[in-house]
């Protein structure tokens, strides 16, 4: 049996730079959170790769990952679901697209329905 060939992204965080300053600890950070009516939203509405479940994806957040967490865990604490908050997603079970519409909007957030 062959052995599996690793890509970069198995390699475990190394990083390998022709750089003699960087020490490796550098991490780009999101810069500040835009205010909500400098934000441009998309409600979208999936239900591939999860099997048959629908979910609502907010996309388009600009901030920092904190501070997406939080607008996550309203949405989902209004709705009253599950979901998570990563990588400038919001997943939210369900599709309830009109309800965190409403919300997102009422906070202040420019929000768009994308797709069906």
């Amino acid at each position: 049996m062959a052995k599996k060939k690793l890509g970069l992204e198995d390699l475990g965080g190394f990083v390998f730079s022709t750089n003699d300053d960087f020490d490796g600890n550098e991490q780009e950070e999101s810069d500040e959170t835009l205010a909500p009516e400098d934000q441009y939203l998309e409600a979208h509405f999936s239900s591939k790769g999860r099997g048959g479940k629908t979910v609502t994806i907010i996309k388009g957040f600009q901030g920092t990952n904190d501070d997406l967490v939080v607008l996550g865990k309203k949405l989902k604490k209004k709705c009253g679901v599950g979901g998570s908050a990563k990588d400038g997603e919001i997943i939210i079970q369900g599709d309830d697209r009109e309800k965190i519409m409403e919300l997102l909007k009422k906070d202040g957030y420019n929000v768009k329905r994308v797709g069906g």
